[in-house]
């Protein structure tokens, strides 16, 4: 009388049978780390000295950072792929795509199987009814070491679909019914599995959209009996016959519960929770800003089909960007040869690379605060893709809504699309520059404070802000970055004081142009620099910014020692060591950079 999970964990134990609320230790077929949580998995197995218990079980998967864009990724990536090299263990790299996907795609795991990995939406695998778990570094390490787990058998609940699909419901409007209908804890802990007509006839691609969405409900796993065609799939990709798994026809469950799917309607969750999912006719015309399609839950190929099927023939809508990623390597190559690729970029849109894309927000970018964003995904959090507003919903709807410019279905796009109304200002020209203008506060033209000998030549730009510090706006939060990046200085913020002048040697600020290279000076205090030349740029910057730059051409008249004071005449052009009373010329401020000086910056 098992029930699926029972019987897929039953053969994985010492059990014959297993019910719900026993604690068994399972052997865990396909174990797996990514490069989320990875790292962590290989500094437990070092620092406990265990070993690996099948390399050929044992897979890293890069999917969250595919591009490694980010620094702490990349170093992580790296130290996984040095393990796995030392190891024996496969990495499925950054090539590969979404970990979920391709253990899948490459026949490791098959239907009947267990699996786990740092990724909480393993149980996607219940698409194929293989048994996958997301686990924690220490649970995914022990098994690394051990190739078992302790696992709680969970209850089993059986859902039935009755009544005929209607044509505009696709699965993730389906999986988004059962949210509504479910909530985020009334499944929690469960197995959940589904029947009916209208499940047996949905496709693999359309049993993973739904299976994805089953950590979003609280269960343990959505499980479905694989159908014929999902089992030949399978063992297509195994290279070998595969032994079909069901529940027994007289399975107890704990709960069963019948809906009719004819009732389904296309729904949108709203942003913050995926079970906040509503009829999509609720969500009157909302502007958006951009639009994802991807992830785990909707970048298969069937997805991608229907993208382009909208798209076709017409244009995102100004001011919207739309971002598709596919899941796998073999996904992306396959819209290559179907030409989606060339319907997606005629409309407008950016292609990534196979990962997990917009989830996980490093990949293919964020959306930033005030944004709107319509996305496939399964995940709405706060902050999950950066800092704006999420709406959950089906690739069509998605890419209807990039077409629109605000949130509809692809039987409703407008012929001309939304567009955002442009704020007309009156701007007050400022004086000229080339005139004395003063500011409303008076601005010193003597400046007194102790100096910093940077002596060096060509301190670049990134020596100064490096370039990961790019994202800061918030001129208060440059100061702490400052120099730390230049060898030997990298605590200068640390020891910077408020009112500190900085004399150096030639070409300082050479690179790029940011900004955040003058104004982090100006975050920490510093009055003033001088040297013996700037970048062009550098120059111009610091300028536009009134931050007093001058240039000389020998300090060694002036006996300078770390931390004397100094004052610098910014008017007549002179620097004096106030310690011992040496006094040189330094290039005074032309008219140009005095008007720009007195009235705050450029722009004041």
């Amino acid at each position: 009388m098992p029930t699926l999970i029972e019987k897929i964990i039953a053969n994985h134990s010492d059990q014959k049978t297993v019910k719900p609320g026993d604690i068994v230790d399972i052997s865990i077929d396909v174990r797996v780390a990514r490069d989320f949580g990875g790292p962590n998995v290989v500094k437990n197995l070092q620092e406990h000295g265990l070993p690996i218990d099948d390399p050929a079980k044992t897979f890293f998967t890069f999917d969250t950072n595919p591009t490694g864009s980010d620094q702490k990724y990349a170093a992580n990536q790296h130290l996984c792929r040095v393990f796995a090299r030392e190891r024996g263990i496969k990495v499925y790299d950054i090539n590969a795509g979404i970990g979920t996907h391709t253990i899948i795609d490459a026949g490791l795991v098959v239907p009947g199987a267990t699996a786990v990995s740092t990724d909480s939406h393993a149980n996607i695998l219940g698409a194929i009814g293989a048994f996958g778990q997301g686990m924690g570094d220490r649970d995914i390490a022990a098994v690394f070491a051990f190739g078992t787990a302790w696992f709680t058998v969970p209850p089993s609940v059986k859902i039935t679909l009755t009544g005929a699909r209607p044509a505009n419901i696709s699965a993730k409007d389906i999986v988004l019914n059962l949210l509504n209908h479910f909530g985020a804890n009334r499944l929690l802990g469960c197995a959940v599995e589904l029947y009916g007509d209208a499940v047996d006839a949905l496709t693999l691609d359309e049993r993973i959209t739904i299976a994805s969405m089953g950590t979003e409900m609280g269960a343990i796993a959505l499980l479905f009996t694989p159908s014929p065609a999902v089992m030949a799939y399978c063992e297509a990709r195994a290279g070998r016959k595969l032994e079909p798994i069901a529940a027994d026809a007289d399975a107890e469950y704990a709960q069963e519960f019948t809906l009719d799917i004819s009732r389904f309607v296309p729904m949108v969750s709203r942003p913050g929770h995926p079970d906040d999912a509503v009829p999509l006719t609720d969500i009157d015309r909302i502007k958006i800003d951009s639009a994802f399609v991807g992830s785990c839950t909707n970048g298969r190929i069937e997805d991608l089909r229907e993208v382009a099927r909208v798209l076709k023939g017409r244009k995102v809508a100004p001011g919207v960007v739309l971002k598709i990623v596919p899941t796998t390597d073999a996904v992306w190559r396959q819209c290559m040869a179907e030409g989606l690729f060339d319907i997606f970029k005629e409309a407008g849109a950016l292609i990534g690379n196979a990962g997990c894309a917009g989830c996980a927000a490093g990949q293919i970018g964020q959306n930033g605060p005030g944004e709107i964003t319509i996305s496939s995904g399964n995940r709405n959090f706060a902050g999950k893709q950066g800092k704006g507003e999420v709406y959950l919903a089906s690739p069509a709807q998605v890419a209807a809504s990039a077409v629109a410019g605000y949130i509809t279905t692809p039987d409703a796009i407008p012929s001309e699309p939304a567009i955002f109304a442009p704020k007309v200002e009156t701007v007050k020209k400022p004086a000229s520059i080339s005139a004395e203008t003063e500011s409303a506060g008076e601005k010193p033209t003597v400046l007194e404070g102790k100096i910093w000998l940077v002596e060096a030549d060509n301190i670049d730009t990134d020596m100064i802000f490096h370039n990961r510090y790019l994202a800061i706006t918030d001129i208060n939060r440059m100061g702490q970055y400052t120099f730390d990046n230049l060898r030997g200085w990298e605590d200068f913020a640390k020891k910077a004081e408020k009112g500190d002048i900085i004399i150096t040697g030639k070409n300082f600020g050479a690179g790029s142009s940011r900004q955040q290279a003058v104004d982090c000076f100006k975050s920490l205090g510093v009055q003033a620099i001088l040297a013996e030349s700037f970048g062009a740029i550098y120059e111009r910057n610091a300028i536009n910014a009134a931050f007093p730059v001058l240039t000389f051409d020998n300090i060694t008249p002036l006996g300078l020692k770390q931390r004397d004071r100094v004052r610098v005449d910014l008017e007549n052009g002179t620097l004096t060591n106030l310690e011992n009373g040496k006094t040189i010329s330094v290039r005074k401020f032309s008219s140009v950079q005095m008007a720009i000086y007195r009235r705050g910056g450029l722009l004041g």
